[in-house]
């Protein structure tokens, strides 16, 4: 089976067959770097990171580029009012966006370009879409797109002109209808003399559609077959982007990719709501990887919502996954250690991932595998626990969770999540462990009440212990408030 997606333009679930066999080219509206990361962002880019290495392990080679707004209305508002460099208040933002995803295990794209650096790009295509009818310069240094010269406008998100927002008011100053979206901004006397280039139009700046459309020609080519981007671009962002590359007489998107939208306890995100969380708000709760899973660990098309109980649960299958890959490696030896990229991977799991990307299919797979390890390692039987362990680290490397992976593990060994949770980590093992030894000799001795005082000492803290073979080890037995 080969891989069945989704098309929000047309919307069926159809195979993807890329324009150039073996290879996928794929562009990500990336962030406007005006402030600080938040969940939404990461939902989206998750999502398409869960897609990117699903697509390089079924053998496709991935051309991933993903923007960067870094000049917009609002950055210029911002950055002034705290009377800071425009470019230096959004390469602040751009940094702490790479931070944030890189903590949380993405892949770096494979172009990351910024709209500044595009310029020559943007005025090429306007001169284009000027001289075949589609686009107009206003004479004051604005240029603008006549959505009314292509009939098909609308058909991204399937409205008509007449009803879009605006129709019968009258247009703003050097437009020819409300409707029509600035390619270029004229230069403001009130902006920095430093946020405007010169072109044949008159002096200015980007306007926001535009950007996308001059990069993906660059990088990906006339025709490509992925675009993805937050289900809140689809309109205008989306919709504009279509309408100027098929105007200029690009193919464009063959398909599009918007993940769901996040909610916080129950509510769209949003900071009148008092329910907006920054990455750093999730990342100072809970470990990045619990983060990760918390936020990709449902359907990418699906409402993902985001609780003090869905990061206490995501919390707790982290841990498992840790503590189950810890046991493995104590039984089988540095065997499980090795890399993952090449072990098949259960039918089951492939099917799932085939089927528009469905994690919790997946992962259902992933907690049975999980589950036969478990039983393999209590029974001490070594040759039934290893391929039972490349199986599963290799599920968890698809979805970016390989206890193993060196993003996580930095040291060699099994961690809770890399920084000060594995730090804290550590730390508890370490004095869990000293209990532990004194159970053992307590029970050496035969001394069974200590021995009991310990455990249940222990158990009262959240943390379960378990005898086998090797010896003790233990868990955290934590309560998530589920079924």
């Amino acid at each position: 089976m080969s891989l069945r997606l989704y098309d929000s333009a047309t919307r069926e679930t159809t195979e993807l067959r890329p324009v150039r066999e073996g290879e996928v080219s794929l562009y990500v509206c990336g962030p406007t770097t005006q402030g600080a990361p938040h969940l939404g962002h990461l939902r989206t880019f998750l999502s398409v990171d869960i897609l990117v290495r699903w697509l390089e392990r079924s053998g496709h080679a991935v051309t991933h580029v993903r923007n960067v707004t870094d000049i917009d209305d609002k950055i210029l508002a911002l950055s002034a009012e705290a009377d800071a460099e425009w470019w230096a208040w959004s390469l602040r933002f751009e940094r702490q966006f790479q931070d944030v995803l890189d903590r949380l295990g993405a892949r770096r794209p494979t172009y990351e370009p910024r709209a500044t650096g595009h310029v020559p790009e943007m005025i090429a295509f306007m001169e284009r879409l000027i001289e075949r009818g589609h686009a107009y310069a206003d004479g004051q240094g604005s240029v603008y797109f006549d959505v009314r010269s292509l009939p098909e406008y609308g058909s991204l998100t399937r409205q008509s002109l007449e009803d879009m927002q605006d129709a019968g008011e009258s247009p703003e100053p050097g437009k020819r209808d409300a409707r029509d979206f600035a390619l270029w901004k004229r230069a403001k006397d009130t902006e920095p003399d430093t946020a405007a280039w010169d072109t044949p139009f008159g002096r200015g700046r980007p306007g926001w559609h535009l950007e996308c459309s001059a990069m993906i020609r660059k990088y990906l080519g006339e025709t490509f077959d992925i675009h993805a981007g937050g289900l809140d671009l689809r309109f205008p962002h989306h919709e504009n982007e279509q309408a100027q590359s098929h105007a200029a007489g690009y193919g464009f998107a063959q398909r599009w990719m918007h993940p769901g939208v996040l909610t916080v306890d129950g509510l769209k995100m949003g900071k009148s709501l008092h329910n907006f969380v920054t990455a750093a708000d999730a990342l100072a709760a809970h470990s990045a990887p619990a983060v990760r899973l918390a936020l990709a660990g449902g359907h990418y098309r699906a409402v993902v919502e985001y609780n003090a109980a869905t990061t206490a649960e995501a919390e707790v299958v982290w841990e498992r996954f840790v503590q189950t890959v810890r046991r493995a490696l104590r039984l089988v030896g540095e065997a499980g250690r090795g890399p993952v990229a090449e072990v098949e991977l259960p039918e089951a799991f492939v099917a799932a991932m085939d089927d528009d990307l469905a994690v919790p299919e997946a992962l259902a797979v992933v907690h049975g595998t999980q589950s036969r390890l478990n039983t393999a390692i209590g029974a001490g039987d070594a040759a039934a626990a290893l391929p039972l362990l490349r199986a599963l680290r290799a599920m968890l490397d698809v979805l970016g969770l390989d206890p193993l992976d060196p993003h996580w593990d930095a040291d060699g060994a099994t961690s809770a999540g890399g920084g000060a949770a594995t730090a804290e980590h550590a730390a508890l093992d370490a004095l869990v462990r000293s209990r532990l030894a004194e159970r053992a000799e307590a029970r050496a001795a035969k001394d069974w009440t200590r021995a009991d005082a310990i455990r249940d000492g222990l158990a009262s803290a959240g943390i379960r212990v378990e005898d086998g073979r090797e010896g003790a080890d233990w868990t955290i037995e934590t309560t998530t408030g589920g079924n």
